[in-house]
């Protein structure tokens, strides 16, 4: 099981497309930290009773700045049953103690880089990013174990990024990463960003013709190009303006998502109508029955987002 939690809605950076801009004037919610240590250990039970280890990934804003995890973290990062990883923007890579956290207690580590520095750095708001962060990933490159943490890049392709995506992924060749996955830009997010920017279906068919050639020269640098047919797909719908449903997603059997209240839902736009609070959880069966919750509650009260589902996962946004 893969459990994706929001710990907190703080952030460093001023990116236009994103939610968690520094600039806007929103909610800047954090996670409790006992919340947290109580839900890990749920999950650690859960892992148990199921013999098979529960990935935990945390989000943000950026997941690197919540001052509590480092601590929580040491009390489990060691242990068979959890293990952990970030989606972070790269932006406390630079600093030593982070690394060494990084290479200490995660298995995985996500690092979000759009496009070339220039571009980059102007869309993110920070002047130097781009370089700062090549050179803080090499950094864990060059001394982790082997594959261990797994570095991963992960960028949003939009209007103006997407002729950079191969020279991109050739620079990156160089950063020592293991796979780079994709998201298209959606515009739920920021709807005043997305009108200039989203892919047109004329841009992504383009580029989906780019991705076999692109693969096969990645692979060569031993690195992994995500994204599965039915992933792509996905994309080529939205491009279209067409709705996506999924008729069942198996709610909470395989991923889990966690907001900074503790409220767990299936994924990450259907809280509102399907979301369970951790502190009503008591056990490891409590986790285990939640698959047949949201299943009553998907028949019950069909959230409209399974009508066009936005989940990444779901599509297979991680496979070939």
């Amino acid at each position: 099981m893969i459990v994706l939690w929001r710990i907190t809605e703080a952030c460093n950076l001023s990116c236009g497309f994103c939610a968690y801009d520094k600039r806007l004037k929103r909610t800047r919610r954090t996670a409790s930290a006992e919340q947290v240590q109580r839900g890990l250990a749920l999950f650690e039970a859960f892992a148990q009773q199921r013999r098979a280890p529960v990935h935990i990934s945390w989000l943000g804003g950026e997941p690197l700045l919540w001052r509590p995890l480092e601590a929580l973290m040491a009390h489990y990062a060691r242990r068979e049953h959890l293990r952990f990883s970030a989606t972070t923007n790269g932006t406390r890579l630079g600093d030593l103690n982070t690394r060494r956290f990084i290479l200490d207690q995660f298995s995985e580590l996500t690092v979000s880089v759009d496009a070339l520095a220039q571009t980059h750095d102007r869309l993110r708001g920070e002047a130097g990013l781009w370089h700062q962060t090549r050179d803080s990933v090499r950094s864990i490159a060059a001394v982790r174990q082997p594959g261990r943490p797994k570095l991963r890049v992960n960028t949003v392709l939009m209007r103006s990024t997407l002729p950079e995506f191969p020279a991109l992924c050739d620079a990156l060749t160089e950063w020592g990463i293991d796979e780079i996955t994709f998201n298209a830009l959606g515009g739920r997010d920021r709807p005043e960003f997305f009108p200039a920017e989203c892919l047109t279906p004329d841009d992504w068919a383009a580029f989906r013709q780019t991705l076999p050639a692109l693969r096969q020269s990645l692979a060569a640098s031993n690195i992994h190009l995500s994204g599965s047919a039915a992933y792509l797909d996905r994309i080529a719908a939205s491009a279209a303006g067409e709705r996506f449903a999924v008729d069942d997603c198996q709610p909470g059997t395989a991923h889990l998502f966690i907001e900074t209240d503790g409220c767990i839902s299936p994924c990450h736009v259907t809280s509102a109508e399907y979301g369970v609070n951790l502190a009503d959880l008591q056990s490891a069966g409590d986790i285990a029955r939640l698959p047949g919750v949201f299943r009553t509650a998907r028949r019950d009260t069909p959230s409209v987002q399974c009508a066009d589902c936005v989940s990444t996962r779901v599509f297979g946004k991680f496979a070939a």
